[in-house]
């Protein structure tokens, strides 16, 4: 979206006639990058800015029956105009809504243990899936929203605000379906489906920001703490659900319900920050109002039919992915980083409990089984004896900080790379 401008505006456009009565437009016509690659225009009966202006242009009126409606110069509707308390308001709602997300993503892991002797589960794997199937969700989700980079995906199509509702009530259903699970299983589809209401804060909100700060340098910060604030999450999680895994293991997706209903009223009263759609009802409330069908805003002009839509949402991830360098490089960086901290690690682990399981399984099936068979010191902790100095590996003497902050470098380089190459993403497409 163009950033509106202070200085170089063109005058108000004169009052247009129609059939001998005349009516001002609403106001002056979007800057053609509102309209050109996001909004196809009928060509037939719309008319269209001149796309060499750098600020938004006054309507020309090529067909005198249609008004395109736009803000005006300071219009406290442009979400570029809010004020600064509500941009702060829409910032923390947008941060703690991330908290909501990535706190979802870590509740489970202090209460591996209760949860196994609730449903008194006997292999081990099974107890990593409440954590895992929600990162999948993850993944789905935004399938599933379309609200990655198409052209008209739902946050674009209908506005930030309804989407981030619409997909918070489902991540808000669920968690409370995994703190009610009667089974197993029903725990483990709950958090899947939590997982992919939970997906789409972190899709959507750089978009968001985008919304309402025009400036880099403005834009460049929020995203910066928007970063930070998606880290938060992962460490406050499993000391929450530590903390109430005495209590029952049920509790730890309490408070990430509790949680989730202390961010409804900031969602709720949180402003849409979607530009075209902030136009689009303004030019509803005007046709409504002054009875004229022909006020539109220039969302309301591209084309719908559901061959374009769907070709155009299925295929645009794809060609970005394969022909815009800058998402090649970012999502190709994203998927090392991923691999080493969720992969690569747990593969090889993996791989080792399996070989240890199967060698167990032989040893316990001989006749006589050996004794150390039947002694759970023995059974497990083997691995862990392996893992032991993988995980620390310095003497007595050496404090447990040092091999604690051997991965500072790579959480800092990292975050470092991820800010940078975000807020370029950002100011590069500007939505």
């Amino acid at each position: 979206m163009a950033a509106p401008s202070d200085e170089g505006q063109n005058p108000t456009p004169p009052e247009v006639s129609h059939g001998g009565a005349t009516r001002p437009p609403s106001v002056s016509q979007l800057h053609a990058d509102d309209i050109g690659e996001q909004v196809e225009l009928e060509k037939p009966e719309t008319s269209r800015a001149n796309s060499s202006s750098p600020s938004p242009c006054p309507i020309e009126q090529q067909n005198p029956e249609r008004i395109i409606v736009s803000f005006d110069d300071g219009d406290p509707m442009n979400p570029y105009n809010f004020s600064q308390p509500r941009k702060l308001f829409i910032v923390v709602t947008c941060m703690v809504l991330v908290m909501n997300s990535t706190i979802g993503s870590s509740i489970a892991s202090g209460i591996s243990e209760p949860t196994q002797e609730y449903f008194g589960i006997s292999n081990e794997q099974l107890l990593v899936l409440p954590i895992s199937i929600y990162l999948i969700g993850y993944v789905i989700g935004p399938l599933v929203f379309a609200v990655g980079l198409s052209l008209y995906p739902l946050s674009e199509s209908y506005g930030r605000k309804p989407v981030l509702i619409a997909t918070f009530v489902v991540f808000t259903a669920f968690t409370l379906g995994t703190a009610l699970a009667p089974t197993f299983a029903g725990l483990v589809i709950m958090r899947l489906l939590a997982g992919i209401g939970a997906s789409t804060p972190i899709s959507v909100i750089g978009g968001v920001y985008a919304d309402i700060y025009n400036t880099r340098k403005a834009r460049g910060l929020v995203i910066t703490i928007f970063m930070a604030a998606t880290t938060w999450g992962p460490l406050i999680g499993p000391i929450a659900s530590g903390y109430v895994a005495p209590v029952s293991w049920r509790w730890a997706y309490w408070v990430s319900l509790i949680v989730a209903g202390a961010t409804w009223p900031f969602l709720v009263l949180m402003p849409e920050t979607y530009g075209p759609i902030v136009l689009k009802r303004k030019a509803r409330y005007l046709r409504e109002k002054q009875g004229d069908a022909n006020v539109v805003a220039p969302v309301e002009l591209q084309k719908q039919d559901l061959r374009e839509l769907v070709v155009v949402v299925l295929t645009r991830p794809i060609r970005m992915f394969l022909f815009e360098a800058i998402v090649t490089t970012t999502c190709l960086y994203l998927s090392v980083v991923y691999a080493i901290f969720y992969s690569v690690g747990s593969m090889i682990a993996g791989g080792i409990y399996l070989v240890w399981d199967s060698f167990l399984a032989r040893s316990q099936a001989k006749t006589p089984a050996p004794a150390w068979t039947q002694i759970e010191e023995y059974i497990r902790l083997p691995l862990a004896c392996l893992g032991g100095p993988l995980f620390g590996g310095q003497r007595e003497s050496i404090h447990w900080i040092v091999p604690t902050l051997s991965a500072l470098p790579f959480g800092l380089g990292f975050l470092l790379i991820f800010m940078g190459e975000l807020n370029y993403l950002v100011d590069a497409y500007e939505v």
